[in-house]
């Protein structure tokens, strides 16, 4: 019996029936992925996470030779919960020129056009090879594309151009932001406040780390931007607390602070040194905290590291989609995506997606039907240009 073949909007409709939310498992789509690509005689690769509740999955097509083009995507969804939503966000609905459904636009809307080209491009037979990467917790951190990328290194032919299928408005992004997150933890020791001399408030402690923020912002916004900063808005690395817990009772020196440090890095800045900068101011609060009492201290654990997407001198990725699309603008964006992680493995990137940004997350997420097909269209001009057998 041959095979089904679905066209885009079926099987992005399938991808979003599954409510791949970050915090839940990724495996019923990825069990479908697989087993779809199988009924095509396409063979996949998985890699679980620690707890092997999710996986990521990639494939390649084509003949055993390096040079491929690379389609990257994730599986996984922002949640629904708490938000007002007029259709079912599991199910893709067509209104108004628009395709309604929790990850139409972010981004089983591009997953669904990669499988469907990768199914194509095996049954056409195509001479340059075509590789699909999707991975899990990107909304999370990019958690899930280092270790997926390392084993499509070992295992695969090395591809030499990635799309990352972030919603761009089908333009060719070449650089964007690095992430940093922070967990900070901090132990005072608690006195009445009216010795609070004696005692060490975990809270105003914590706030010499907000006030460094405050002040590194202010500096870093003063200074002369570097070419590359002065392609973003804004054009400096930003140091960010969105959210602070601490202490027990107004007249008690507070025990404990809590609060998290969001640093969006710029790709010419290393978020390692950023850290080592954040963790030597720590170090200067911490000897300040235990000159009072010993048993106070300050506890940072690194949530998510996001390497930023660097402009690359005449990049292949880049050039591939500019020839394809005529974009000769100049698109940058401050979120993050896999695009670094891959291009620190040597690959060439960049991003190039249907939609736009400003719809993901969004209740009643959409992607509309016009930017769903120019991405279709986008692939199969791709898929013309790599041959046939």
């Amino acid at each position: 019996m041959p095979a089904t073949h679905l066209d885009p909007l079926a099987l992005m409709t399938k991808l979003i029936s599954f409510p791949t939310v970050s915090r839940d498992s990724n495996l019923p789509l990825v069990d479908w992925v697989e087993s779809y690509l199988d009924s095509h005689g396409i063979p996949a690769h998985r890699v679980y996470d620690e707890t092997g509740e999710k996986a990521a999955l990639f494939a390649h097509v084509g003949p055993d030779v390096e040079g491929g083009i690379v389609l990257s995507g994730h599986t996984d969804v922002v949640p629904v919960d708490g938000q007002a939503w007029d259709t079912d966000p599991w199910t893709v609905i067509e209104k108004d020129g628009k395709y309604f459904g929790r990850g139409t636009c972010d981004m089983k809307g591009f997953d669904a056009l990669s499988i469907w080209a990768l199914v194509e491009a095996h049954h056409r037979g195509v001479t340059r090879p075509l590789q699909l990467a999707l991975s899990y917790d990107e909304e999370v951190g990019c958690l899930g594309a280092p270790p997926m990328i390392d084993r499509m290194v070992e295992t695969l032919p090395k591809a030499s151009a990635v799309i990352v299928g972030e919603p761009s408005m089908m333009n060719a992004v070449t650089a964007h932001k690095g992430g940093l997150g922070l967990n900070t933890r901090i132990k005072g020791y608690e006195v009445h406040s009216s010795l609070m001399h004696t005692g060490v408030s975990a809270i105003m402690s914590g706030a010499r780390l907000i006030e460094w923020a405050n002040q590194t912002n202010a500096a870093s916004a003063a200074a002369e931007p570097s070419p590359v900063a002065a392609m973003f808005e804004p054009t400096f690395t930003t140091v960010h607390i969105g959210t602070i817990e601490g202490g027990t009772a107004d007249n008690i020196t507070a025990k404990d602070c809590r609060f998290s440090v969001d640093m969006r890095v710029l790709p010419d800045e290393s978020p390692e040194r950023w850290r080592e900068i954040y963790m030597e101011q720590v170090a200067g609060v911490v000897a300040d905290m235990k000159a009072v009492h010993p048993d106070t201290d300050i506890e940072v654990d690194t949530t998510f590291w996001v390497p930023g997407l660097r402009p690359e001198e005449d990049g292949e990725a880049e050039r591939i989609v500019r020839q394809i699309t005529g974009d000769n603008g100049e698109h940058v964006v401050s979120y993050g995506t896999e695009a670094g992680q891959f291009q620190e493995r040597d690959y060439s990137v960049v991003i190039c997606g249907p939609g736009s940004i400003e719809q993901a997350h969004q209740p009643n997420e959409f992607i509309e039907v016009a930017q769903f097909k120019a991405g279709a269209a986008f692939l199969e001009r791709m898929l013309d240009t790599m041959g046939r057998a």
